[in-house]
């Protein structure tokens, strides 16, 4: 049976995951085979929609990883479609306003509290729901929407989001909010590093969930950010993503062997 994140994210002890940007099944076994807990299909910056995205998150069902889809936009037809097709969380990019925090966990309700169409013919219902009352019980107990704050305006926002307790986690995008404050992708930056640790350190008071990315393909460099991070109350974290762990190993046997 597959883990479930929400298991991961309450647990005290350190998990890792990764994000999913190549569109093959067989690369998510990998993930699975090799000790990660879970991955996030990302359907913003990976070349592929959510057809790809389901049968990504089967492959993860098969090798008994959690799963979430990083939808592209916070739109709620789309939160609404990897909803259906059996993903538990949902990870809402660009996340800037308590507004749009608000606007994307309704997404993840039925009516009449929420904005998610209802269908009793899809994949998180075993394609046809005959006691609609208790699925609706049971999926909303267990789907979530995670929080991406990745700009200036979302952390200058940050203290209004973190107000919303209906999130399953907060994450930081320590590359884009370096991108948005003008450093250029210098996410060591010392501005940006003391910007995600306020985020960090207001989410975990708040009684927040977070999920750290750490992205260095430096093995020591990651160990100490993790060490770092834990410090803060922080257990859950995505390394790299599947393409930087590919690029960095492949890189290691041409350097050792070229």
């Amino acid at each position: 049976m597959a883990k479930d994140l929400k298991s991961i994210l309450e647990s005290d002890d350190v998990s890792l995951g990764t994000w999913s940007q190549i569109a093959a099944p067989e690369m998510v076994d990998l993930i699975g085979l090799n000790g990660f807990e879970f991955t996030i299909i990302d359907c913003e910056h990976g070349f592929f929609g959510m057809e790809t995205a389901e049968n990504l998150s089967r492959a993860a069902d098969a090798v008994g990883i959690a799963s979430a889809v990083r939808v592209p936009a916070n739109d709620p037809v789309v939160i609404m479609k990897a909803l259906d097709a059996g993903v538990r969380h949902v990870v809402v990019p660009n996340m800037s306003s308590v507004e749009e925090a608000d606007r994307a966990v309704a997404a993840t309700r039925f009516g009449p509290h929420g904005l998610r169409g209802a269908c009793p013919c899809c994949r998180s219902g075993g394609h046809f729901i005959r006691n609609w009352k208790a699925y609706v019980a049971e999926e909303e107990a267990r789907v979530g929407a995670i929080a991406l704050v990745e700009t200036k305006q979302g952390y200058e926002s940050f203290p209004e989001i973190c107000k919303n307790a209906e999130l399953s986690a907060f994450m930081f995008g320590p590359f884009d909010l370096s991108v948005s404050m003008g450093l250029e992708g210098n996410w060591r930056d010392e501005r940006v590093m003391s910007a995600v640790g306020d985020m960090v350190n207001r989410a975990v008071d708040a009684g927040h969930q977070v999920i750290m990315p750490v992205f260095s393909p430096d093995k020591n460099e990651c160990s100490e950010q993790i060490s770092d991070w834990r410090s803060r109350g922080v257990n859950t974290f995505v390394i790299g993503s599947d393409k930087i762990l590919v690029a960095t190993s492949l890189s290691d046997w041409t350097m050792a062997l070229g």
